[in-house]
């Protein structure tokens, strides 16, 4: 076996039967993205509800999301993340739309400033993907950088999204900057008992490719629009995988911190219970 060879051997299951496994565990991590893709085919072809498409689209994102989270597919918590990722999904969207970056044409009751409320589920589409595989996969981060650094770098990404209509896009300059910051971050995940540990920009290199591939998909289906698919459908530009990495970056950095943050509310109140645990123990060797 070649080095080449022995490090993806570390970074992904290679054998069939845990290939197969990483296949299916990556399949249930996208349930949330995979139906709201349903949704935008079935919609495509026909009428849900005798609804406007947009409108059909978004009752049936949020009955998804309900019946997931009654399910227990996805915690109260991982709602709650779909939800900031919506709201800051649909501010993007309105800033690109009023910049005249892409369009929806269609009407829609359910519309703000020209954005149907739908499209903010396919931001929070990949937030859901992120907390789903951080469970199933078991995925612990390695070398991860600290608040006063991953924070200000997502900060720095979604503000260049509004800022490069006005100045320079810094986008070959916060490129270069996530593979710096994550130099030596690897995340650790399990699949059939195996650990595997990958470099976290190749992860998210990779994610962000799979998005691409997924917006391809979206305008064909009539989405949304770009400028040059408005009378045909054409790929859309590669350079937008650079976006959508960035957007996966900014995603994962906020998944990760509340993750983190969650971890540390559990480990306090283990240590207050075992605290309280040993405290019984003592009062009841006093009263013996």
């Amino acid at each position: 076996m070649n080095p080449l060879t022995r490090r993806l051997a570390r970074w992904i299951p290679w054998k069939p039967r845990w290939m197969a496994e990483f296949a299916r565990q990556e399949l249930l991590a996208s349930v949330f993205p995979i139906t709201l893709f349903a949704c935008l085919g079935i919609t495509s072809f026909f009428h849900v509800l005798g609804l406007a498409r947009y409108d059909a689209l978004l009752l049936l994102c949020i009955a998804a999301q309900y019946v997931m989270w009654r399910i227990g597919w996805e915690s109260t918590d991982e709602v709650k993340v779909i939800g900031v990722f919506h709201v800051l999904g649909l501010t993007l969207e309105i800033f690109k739309i009023h910049h005249g970056c892409w369009s929806y044409p269609a009407e829609g009751w359910t519309k703000i400033a020209g954005v149907p409320l739908y499209s903010g589920f396919m931001y929070a589409s990949v937030a859901s993907y992120f907390c789903q595989a951080w469970r199933r996969l078991e995925i612990r981060l390695i070398a991860y950088p600290s608040l006063r650094v991953s924070a200000p770098l997502a900060a720095a990404i979604y503000l260049n999204f509004f800022l490069e209509h006005y100045l320079p896009d810094a986008r070959r300059l916060l490129i270069p900057l996530v593979f710096l910051v994550f130099a030596r971050t690897k995340a650790r995940y399990r699949i059939a008992g195996a650990l595997y540990q990958m470099p976290v920009p190749l992860g998210l290199m990779a994610v962000g490719f799979f998005v691409w591939i997924a917006e391809n998909i979206g305008t064909l289906l009539g989405a949304w629009r770009y400028p040059n698919q408005i009378h045909s459908w054409g790929l859309v530009d590669p350079a937008k995988a650079t976006s959508w990495f960035l957007l996966v970056v900014v995603t994962f950095l906020i998944v990760a911190q509340l993750k983190h943050v969650k971890e540390d509310r559990e480990r306090r109140l283990r240590r207050r219970e075992g605290e309280r645990m040993r405290r019984a123990r003592r009062q009841i060797v006093r009263q013996t």
